[in-house]
C-alpha cells in the first residue's frame, strides 16, 4: 500500500507513540489529523512536524463518546475524506484488583474501549461508502496476556481485540482492513499517567517502561506494519513476545512466569 495522498487521523497524538507517529507520518506524502484532549499540546506537536500545511488539529475527548459523531463530521471537513484511523488514545493502570475502585474500571473502559469503539462506529459508514479504509488500533501485549497491576487495562485491551476481530470479518467485502498493534514496554509517560486504585495518576516512571523501546523507533515499526496491512503485530522485546506464544501453547507455564514477572 502507498501512503501517497492518504488522509491519516491519529488519536492520542499529543505525546508518546501518537506524537512520534505524527512526526514520522509528516515526512511522508500524506495529510494528517491530530487529536487528543489538549489543543495547545497538539499545536506543539505540529511544530515538530514537517509539511505542517498538511496537518490539522482536532481536539476530542474519547471519554465523551456521545460527541464523537460530530468530531467525525469535523474531521471529514478538513480534507474531504479519511483513509486511515489510528485509534491510539487511551490510559493505563497500576493497581491491584483488590485496591481498584470500580469507578477506575469504568473510566478505563469508557476511554480505552467505548471511546475507541464509538469513534470507529462513527467513521465506519464513510469507509463503507468508499469501499475502502483501514482501522489501526494500538492495543498492548496485555491485550493478549493479563499481568499483575493491569487488570482493568488488560480487560480493555482484550475487549478491543474481540471487537476489531469481529469488525474485520464483517467488513472484509467492503475492503476495510484492521491492523492491531500490540506494544510491549515503550518509553513514554504512560506509567506516569496510569491510574492507581483510587483514580489518581501514579506520577512516576516504571523502570520497565523507562527501559522500553523508544517511541520514535516504535513509530517507524508501526508505520511499516500499517503499510503492509498486517492484521496483528507485536512490537515488543523478546521476553514479551515469548509470553504471547507461551500463552497459546503453554498456558500453565505462563501463569507461573507471570507471577514472578516484574511489570513496574
Amino acid at each position: 500500500m502507498s501512503f501517497k495522498n492518504k488522509v491519516v487521523w491519529i488519536t492520542g497524538a499529543s505525546s508518546g507513540i501518537g506524537r512520534s507517529l505524527a512526526i514520522e507520518f509528516s515526512k511522508l506524502d500524506v495529510n494528517i489529523i491530530l487529536s487528543s484532549r489538549r489543543k495547545e499540546t497538539l499545536e506543539e506537536v505540529v511544530q515538530e512536524c514537517k509539511n505542517q500545511e498538511n496537518i490539522r488539529v482536532l481536539p476530542l475527548d474519547l471519554e465523551d463518546y456521545a460527541t464523537l459523531e460530530l468530531r467525525v463530521e469535523k474531521a471529514l471537513s478538513f480534507f474531504g475524506s479519511i483513509d486511515i484511523l489510528v485509534n491510539n488514545g487511551g490510559i493505563s493502570q497500576r493497581s491491584l484488583v483488590k485496591d481498584t475502585n470500580i469507578k477506575v474500571d469504568k473510566r478505563l473502559m469508557d476511554v480505552n474501549y467505548l471511546g475507541t469503539v464509538a469513534l470507529t462506529k462513527a467513521l465506519l459508514p464513510h469507509f463503507i461508502k468508499n469501499q475502502s479504509g483501514q482501522f489501526v488500533v494500538t492495543t498492548s501485549i496485555v491485550g493478549k496476556i493479563g499481568t499483575p497491576l493491569r487488570s482493568s487495562y488488560a480487560a480493555t485491551k482484550h475487549a478491543l481485540h474481540g471487537f476489531f476481530d469481529s469488525l474485520r470479518a464483517e467488513h472484509y467485502k467492503d475492503n476495510i482492513s484492521v491492523t492491531l498493534v500490540c506494544p510491549g514496554f515503550v518509553t513514554t509517560n504512560v506509567s506516569k499517567n496510569a491510574l492507581t486504585g483510587d483514580g489518581s495518576p501514579q506520577n512516576s516512571m516504571d523502570s520497565a517502561t523507562a527501559n522500553g523501546i523508544h517511541p520514535d523507533r516504535f513509530a517507524k515499526l508501526m508505520i511499516k506494519a500499517i503499510k503492509q496491512k498486517r492484521e496483528e503485530v507485536y512490537i515488543a522485546g523478546a521476553k514479551e513476545k515469548l509470553g504471547v506464544y507461551a500463552k497459546r501453547f503453554y498456558p500453565k507455564l505462563l501463569s507461573k512466569m507471570i507471577r514472578k514477572l516484574s511489570v513496574t
